[in-house]
């Protein structure tokens, strides 16, 4: 290589790692080695880093600003609440295939494409095995977004946050939500519809920042939060086993630096503004 090229090789790698270091969402490929070494689309902003399952079309592990995950996923069969069942959204559950959640033995695979990247947003599509369902992944420097853009005709699916505040759940745990303004201990179940906007946050008391989940469309369907041994599970359009969600629906899913239910209530809010 002469040294005119191997100049301008410099160059240009000099400048795209100048714009890596000024990019707000930066998009790799790599594998999840805590979920059990998926290859997963790993995401990158300012308070978050996301590890995208590829094959199952769900989140796997969200760090916070101190690599800490509140998700917890791993493939192992049989972990259950320990691990294969955690994640983000996990949103189809034999309802016309089981999808968009993170690969387990229960899953069924989907395909995905990048529909751009740039240093404030990227966007995944993923589409199911059987060409019925659709999810749209929106990642920006604040949030996460999920958007189920297409739904099997004559099917419905749910919303989950099932997860680990803090890494690991234990008694310390707790959550708020847009019902009241109140800490409620993290084994306190919470049934029925959300009043709008419909949100939860979930925290420790050893993290300076909480978790939430917002559907940023109103509805009358129930939004149960119940616990489980080793992990929460929230979930939007559900009661019991039954799903209720069955149009075009967003979601978010990200980090407020703070515990203090005004600033965690003032920061969801202002996502739909």
């Amino acid at each position: 290589m002469n040294k005119h090229k191997s100049g301008l090789l410099l160059s240009i790698c000099f400048c795209l790692a100048v714009l890596r270091a000024n990019a707000d969402v930066v998009l790799d490929h790599g594998v999840d080695e805590s979920a059990g070494g998926g290859p997963a689309y790993i995401v990158t902003t300012p308070v978050a880093t996301y590890y995208l399952e590829k094959e199952g079309g769900g989140l796997s592990s969200m760090l916070d600003r101190d690599g800490v995950d509140w998700l917890g996923f791993h493939s192992e069969t049989g972990s259950g609440w320990k691990g294969e069942y955690r994640g983000f959204p996990n949103a189809i559950h034999r309802q016309d295939g089981n999808y968009f959640h993170a690969m387990n033995a229960g899953t069924d695979p989907s395909t995905s494409v990048v529909d751009f990247a740039s240093a404030q947003h990227v966007r995944v599509t993923f589409t199911s095995k059987n060409g019925q369902w659709q999810g749209q992944w929106d990642f920006f420097p604040e949030r996460c977004d999920f958007t189920m853009s297409k739904v099997s005709p004559g099917y419905k699916y749910w919303i989950q946050y099932e997860g680990v505040p803090g890494g690991e759940m234990d008694v310390s745990d707790f959550w708020y939500s847009s019902a009241d303004g109140s800490r409620h201990p993290i084994q306190e179940a919470r049934l029925g519809d959300l009043p709008a906007p419909e949100w939860m946050a979930f925290g420790d008391v050893q993290s300076p920042r909480m978790l939430y989940v917002l559907h940023h469309q109103d509805d009358e369907h129930p939004d149960d939060y119940v616990s489980r041994p080793y992990m929460t599970v929230l979930g939007f359009g559900r009661s019991e086993k039954n799903k209720f969600l069955e149009s075009n629906d967003t979601f978010s899913i990200g980090f407020v630096e703070s515990v203090n239910y005004p600033d965690v209530e003032a920061a969801v809010v202002k996502i739909l503004e």
